[in-house]
């Protein structure tokens, strides 16, 4: 069996890495637009050739999408009507308007919606590293609306991965990865330009960045090519809970404004019930 990455980047790659090391496969295909991204990924190993994405169809049982989601909805219907018996695996981190996109396509069997919530503040085939997804959760999305031989063997694909599973619906996902994903991208970009912006007129200021900065701040170095699609795709969830983030902070600045030092203590300590969700 052949398996064909569409973007050889941080997860196309991370995979490539890992169903080597599994000997899952045969042979893994790399397709990918940027000529020097198609170099670096055969130096790397993480491929064992590049192809078109027509031939790789005609070559490989399953094809996994891990280009941005605006790439997705571009790619997608058309994959669909070439394929036969396939499987096309979308990693993409929305769901709700590809889903839709796709709901009465023909072949809306052979697709499998999947999304690990697994990843670094890297880009690249350079950024792909063994291991990325171990433990890690593996979301499928609608997966009672693929065939059952088609979510089987991508279900297969997610052991070798080492994954846990969790099922949901598209509006769910959507929802819930607005919540504990991309808001956290949205506020480490707003603290980069924040500290940026301070340090036209303070040029020392990142001597004094220690690894608290650091470790808030690390996302701000994501790709915008990635981003921005997953903003605009999850625009309504993400403008909610970015509502609610600016809420927050605006009870935080008056405690602070006011010298309700009290106050301040309390919504810090509520803060901390955290610790119940992450160890």
């Amino acid at each position: 069996m052949n398996i064909a990455i569409v973007g050889v980047g941080l997860i196309g790659g991370s995979i490539g890495i890992r169903l080597k090391q599994t000997n899952f496969c045969k042979k893994i295909i790399g397709v990918e637009r940027s000529e020097l991204n198609q170099q670096k990924a055969l130096q790397l190993g993480l491929v064992d050739e590049i192809l078109s994405l027509d031939e790789a169809l005609k070559s490989c049982k399953i094809i996994i999408l891990t280009v941005p989601v605006d790439a997705i909805l571009s790619l997608l219907p058309n994959l669909l009507d070439k394929v036969t018996d396939q499987v096309v695996i979308d990693m993409g981190s929305t769901k709700t308007n590809i889903l839709k996109l796709i709901s009465e396509h023909p072949h809306r069997g052979r697709y499998v919606a999947a999304h690990p919530m697994a990843g670094t503040e890297y880009s690249g085939p350079e950024a792909a590293v063994p291991g990325l997804f171990k433990d890690k959760m593996m979301v499928y999305v609608e997966a009672f609306k693929s065939d059952e031989d088609a979510f089987e063997l991508a279900d297969a694909l997610t052991d070798q991965l080492e994954m846990k599973t969790s099922f949901m619906n598209a509006d769910e996902h959507d929802m819930h990865t607005a919540y504990v994903s991309h808001i956290s991208h949205l506020t480490s970009f707003a603290l980069a330009l924040t500290v940026l912006e301070k340090e036209k007129s303070q040029g020392r200021i990142f001597e004094l960045a220690g690894s608290g900065f650091q470790s808030t701040v690390r996302l701000a170095k994501s790709s915008p090519d990635m981003w921005t699609p997953i903003f605009k795709q999850n625009r309504t969830n993400v403008l909610e809970v970015l509502e609610e983030h600016i809420h927050q902070l605006q009870k935080l600045y008056s405690k602070l404004e006011k010298e309700d030092y009290e106050g301040l203590h309390k919504l810090i300590k509520k803060s901390n019930k955290i610790k119940r969700i992450i160890k």
